[in-house]
């Protein structure tokens, strides 16, 4: 076990990219390599949290509580269908957190002190879901993480956006988070048919790290979250549960 654990953000920017599925994957191919894993939801709208069979309306607590100092983390964390994997859900009282802690001088901060609790050190990897925005929830992720992975559909207006991403990361690294660092960019919704996909690909190896592992459009990764299952609960031999699988591994040897 690790001294401390791998705190890993799953951020873009841009929605509709694989973000939340990316997360939910990851966190449950990691836990099923039996690694104490926590999925941390810090997306207003809840969807990390029942992907893994956890609605937002039914939790009693959620992060939105531990980011005010409400609540500790433990009393927030709720189990999964997967024994490893832990998740601390989130509601829409997320929304509100610019404005409650607007005028706080370490407001950029407050996850970062809920994830040194020492719950948190139990689990190998915590996986944060981010909001698809550039705001202060997204600085609060980027400021607590150790390492970025970034979703990418490989579409016309990927390298625009993950340009601004990049800017915000290093400057959250230069005055917040000298140890962050971008693990790499996963591709998502891959068809391999489709010409552009292939070229912008191509231009995104040109210039960042990119996992080998490629996250093919899968119609039982889409069912999955209805089911509120990680689509290795739900398909385990679907390309898509196995795509993720494969990332777990690359992520586990790039930790190790």
């Amino acid at each position: 076990m690790a001294a401390r654990p791998e705190i890993i953000a799953i951020a873009n920017q841009k929605g509709g990219v694989g973000k939340t599925t990316t997360a939910v994957n990851l966190a449950a191919s990691l836990a099923a390599a039996e690694h104490r894993t926590l999925l941390v939801d810090f997306d207003p709208q809840g969807n990390a949290s029942s992907g893994v069979g956890v609605p937002p309306r039914s939790a009693e607590h959620n992060i939105y509580d531990a980011l005010v100092g409400r609540e500790p983390l433990e009393r927030i964390v709720r189990s999964t269908p997967i024994q490893t994997l832990d998740v601390v859900p989130a509601t829409g009282d997320l929304a509100s957190a610019d404005l409650e802690l607007y005028g706080q001088a370490d407001r950029d901060l407050q996850l970062a002190r809920v994830l040194r609790d020492e719950f948190a050190q139990r689990y190998r990897y915590v996986i944060i879901d981010s909001p698809p925005a550039l705001g202060v929830l997204t600085i609060n992720v980027l400021a607590a993480a150790h390492r970025v992975i970034v979703p990418l559909q490989p579409e016309y207006y990927a390298l625009e956006g993950i340009s601004s991403l990049m800017q915000t990361i290093d400057r959250v690294k230069e005055l917040l988070n000298p140890s962050l660092t971008v693990e790499g960019i996963v591709l998502t919704m891959w068809d391999p048919r489709n010409k552009l996909a292939h070229q912008v690909a191509d231009e995104v190896r040109r210039h960042f790290r990119v996992f080998d592992s490629v996250i093919p459009r899968n119609v039982r990764l889409s069912e999955a979250p209805s089911h509120g299952l990680p689509a290795l609960l739900y398909d385990a031999q679907s390309k898509g549960a196995q795509a993720y699988l494969s990332l777990a591994r690359e992520v586990i040897e790039a930790t190790s």
